[in-house]
């Protein structure tokens, strides 16, 4: 039987949520909900695996620390992030944020 972790779970999440790819309106709203479940390097393997299945441009883990770093500096609006909340609620993310 396999283990899932959190980290995994995250990521089905994700794909589904996702399944056309993460549109770049909802990068920094999602990085920022990452963050609140995942640590940093936790954070950059997701996106790294998110991004490699749905897109062809090179995102490098130094774009993606950047992103985090903007995102902790400042968080996205309410809007953004209710609107990338309701996504991955709609395929079973949990409302409330998970312990680390």
């Amino acid at each position: 039987m396999t283990e899932f972790t959190v980290f995994d779970n995250i990521l089905s999440w994700l794909r589904r949520g996702y399944p056309e790819g993460v549109p770049s309106t909802d990068y920094f709203p999602l990085l920022a909900l990452l963050k609140r479940s995942l640590s940093e390097d936790d954070v950059v393997r997701a996106a790294q695996t998110v991004l490699e299945d749905t897109t062809a441009d090179t995102v490098t883990e130094g774009d993606i620390r950047a992103a985090i770093r903007q995102v902790t500096a400042q968080e996205p609006n309410p809007e953004e992030m209710h609107q990338v909340a309701s996504r991955l609620a709609s395929v079973g993310w949990p409302l409330a944020t998970p312990a680390r």
